[in-house]
């Protein structure tokens, strides 16, 4: 039933005429996965090899996991459903949001074929405010507060190099939160 609907998905065209560089949903998933990756939405690399976080923030988001790329590209441990599928276009300082269109149309549905999911990593604004109610107005405050949520929801800022300023600002989510997501992904893809 999951391969279908990861068919279905990878062949939707539903705000295709949106999309400057055409529809090319990205996603990575299977009915074993543990762990779940919920970011933004694809960057023009990431478009064109179809492969998930293959850019610099994918290599700092495995930096903060630990994990090789073998690990993480594997379905069957590491799910990746980005909030939106395909790439946006590139607004005024940076990519455009995430369409609405994808979570609404596809997580939920996604969502009820991976019943092992024990942590999500909700990677930005987007999808903080799509997944987390009652939530802190900025991101700092919400991933300042991340055990208010964790294990099964877990909010991060974007590992983008973007944000390096932020990471230097914010020592204690290094030394503090990343040491729990280490943990946690280890612990629960070993067993």
């Amino acid at each position: 039933m999951l391969k279908q609907l990861l068919k279905e998905v990878r062949t939707c065209r539903a705000c295709e005429p949106e999309l400057p560089l055409g529809a090319n949903p990205v996603i990575q998933a299977s009915s074993t996965a543990k762990i779940l990756i919920i970011g933004q939405a694809p960057g023009t690399r990431v478009h064109a090899t179809s492969i998930p976080w293959n850019d610099p923030s994918g290599n700092r988001l495995r930096e903060w996991l630990a994990l090789d790329k073998e690990t993480f590209y594997d379905a069957s441990k590491v799910a990746i459903m980005p909030m939106g599928l395909c790439y946006p276009g590139k607004g005024k300082s940076g990519d455009l949001p995430p369409r609405k269109e994808c979570a609404p149309l596809w997580h939920q549905r996604v969502l009820a074929q991976l019943p092992n999911i024990g942590m999500t990593l909700l990677i930005g604004q987007y999808a903080q405010n799509y997944y987390l109610s009652d939530k802190p107005k900025t991101l700092t405050e919400t991933v300042q507060q991340w055990q208010r949520w964790a294990p099964r929801y877990l909010p991060l800022p974007h590992p983008s190099p973007r944000n390096t300023l932020w990471l230097k600002k914010n020592p204690w989510f290094e030394a503090e939160m990343v040491r729990f997501i280490r943990g946690y992904v280890h612990e629960h893809l070993e067993t």
